[in-house]
């Protein structure tokens, strides 16, 4: 039998993931009183969640929130997103990703100190030892960037500040679909082929590190594992630590030749200086086998099926 949860609180949920996410915790918990905190002077809605806003580092806001609504579980995805910005804003990068979750963490241990608190961090958290081979949760974290070095305190804080609650920790890798900034390296090869096919730009993509291979995830596998960790039965105070990972890596050159067989129109590639990032990686690959045996958890979505459902929204987006 699942966990019951009647208080449900979702920060990030305006955004890419949370366009996903939301129905899916509304579908598996139709009777919890769901909220949506939302960044003052937004106006996305979620069918199914009262919308209150508020800046997740606003402590009296969020202490007021938190303190009405007494959330039995938290989910915690409002974050500082697009590492390749975060040279620029790694002061803004920490006030939110590590500030906002301690001032969502010390609001919940002041009204409900037993709550289920799901944050959701990131593969980048591993950094340097991804060269080392495939990351499970055991592996040294070297963070190379600000979001993730932010993730990774956050992390490490949690549990400090949280001693009584259930914490879940996810750790996705890379994850796409339909929606999702065209910062990140899929969708912008969408949408760019998208653009070529109706004549929007020459036949010609700009793409950053070919060579680099990553674990590439569909959102709505991502948002499944969320889901069958939240449903596993646990016990109090308990602390739970999950990669979310295909298992496999994808060289991003061999991404692009799938995006090549299902485009309509020929086209060459070239690296823009601009997309590619001071320090990387060659390969970053996780193992899920944790959250596998604790749930039963796959990916069901294969990279053909990834690939079609990007162009076919960019064409629709662009009116190719």
């Amino acid at each position: 039998m699942s966990v019951r949860y009647k208080r449900i609180l979702l920060t990030g949920g305006t955004g890419f993931v949370g366009g996903y996410l939301a129905p899916a915790i509304a579908a598996a918990w139709p009777g919890a009183e769901r909220v949506l905190l939302r960044r003052p002077g937004e106006t996305v809605l979620r069918d199914g969640w009262r919308p209150l806003d508020a800046e997740v580092t606003d402590s009296a806001a969020i202490g007021r929130i938190v303190a009405d609504l007494k959330p039995d579980l938290v989910l915690h995805l409002a974050a500082q997103a697009a590492i390749g910005a975060t040279a620029e804003m790694a002061e803004a990068t920490w006030r939110v990703n590590f500030g906002g979750t301690l001032e969502l963490a010390h609001a919940c241990q002041r009204a409900c100190p037993d709550t289920t608190f799901f944050f959701v961090s990131s593969s980048e958290v591993y950094g340097w030892s991804f060269r080392d081979g495939v990351a499970n949760e055991d592996t040294w974290l070297r963070p190379m960037n600000a979001y993730a070095r932010a993730k990774a305190a956050a992390e490490s804080m949690l549990p400090d500040v949280l001693p009584q609650a259930r914490l879940i920790i996810a750790r996705p890798f890379n994850h796409t679909g339909p929606g999702q900034d065209v910062r990140f390296v899929l969708p912008s090869l969408a949408q760019q082929i998208a653009d070529v096919e109706a004549g929007r730009r020459p036949p010609r993509l700009e793409l950053g590190n070919l060579e680099a291979s990553r674990d590439f995830l569909d959102v709505r596998d991502v948002c499944a594992a969320y889901i069958a960790m939240l449903q596993s039965p646990a016990g109090p105070a308990e602390r739970s630590v999950f990669n979310v990972a295909s298992g496999g890596s994808w060289k991003i050159a061999d991404l692009v030749e799938k995006f090549r067989a299902h485009a309509r129109t020929p086209f060459e590639v070239t690296v823009d200086p601009k997309r590619l990032r001071p320090s990387d990686v060659p390969m970053a690959v996780g193992s899920a086998q944790r959250l596998q045996e604790a749930t039963g958890w796959k990916p069901t979505i294969g990279i053909d099926a990834i690939v079609e459902s990007l162009l076919a929204h960019w064409r629709a987006a662009g009116g190719a």
